[in-house]
């Protein structure tokens, strides 16, 4: 470890603290939209009956593709207001510490998509494994952006991990069929806690102002 890699990753790390409020600014908009999207996606997929398991997979991997297309021009449209770059250092590495976790939910989504002799037990898996992959995703661009996106991310991991036990306990009974209701599933959680998290952003954005 070189003297000049320490003073850089230390340079890092002070930028991305001293862009702490920024990202809050930038958080509370995607995160509503994200998840008026997501609510509103999840009542057009019920309402559609699409139950079918590749192609339950392929509207919400579609969905998902539309929510971070557009939070990315939003970011960069804040980042370009505020004159900052938007593919700087700090940005990569908060974009490096998501990536493993993102990529393996993607990767797991597209084998649901494109394979059609999977057993009905996988898809039973496929929206608390994406909540989880997310949640640990969150969880880790946490060590360098706000505490609350910690919390945000443990939200997740702990609602995939019960929504798991209660697909298999319902399909181990017998009982419904949780892909029927995986776009309740999906709407309530991608949906709702995103709407809710950009709601407390922006109702606490003051407050982070006055802090500073």
């Amino acid at each position: 470890m070189t003297s000049e890699w320490a003073a850089q990753r230390l340079e890092e790390i002070q930028t991305l603290m001293e862009r702490s409020t920024l990202y809050r600014r930038a958080l509370a908009p995607t995160s509503t939209l994200t998840g008026c999207l997501g609510m509103a996606a999840g009542w057009l997929g019920w309402s559609l009956q699409i139950e079918y398991g590749p192609q339950f997979c392929l509207f919400w991997m579609l969905t998902s593709l539309v929510c971070l297309t557009l939070s990315s021009l939003m970011i960069r449209k804040q980042a370009l207001v505020d004159r900052e770059p938007f593919w700087s250092p700090p940005t990569r590495r908060v974009a490096t510490a998501m990536a493993p976790a993102l990529v393996c939910g993607a990767a797991m989504g597209f084998l649901a998509t494109i394979r059609r002799d999977l057993p009905d037990s996988f898809y039973w898996g496929i929206p608390p494994l994406w909540m989880l992959f997310y949640g640990c995703a969150l969880f880790s661009a946490g060590f360098f952006m706000p505490r609350g996106i910690k919390l945000f991310g443990a939200a997740f991991v702990l609602t995939g991990l019960v929504s798991l036990a209660t697909a298999f306990q319902q399909a181990h009974e017998g009982g419904i069929d949780p892909r029927s209701q995986g776009h309740i599933v999906m709407g309530s959680t991608f949906g709702f806690l995103h709407f809710a998290y950009g709601i407390y952003l922006f109702l606490t954005e003051k407050d982070s102002l006055q802090a500073r």
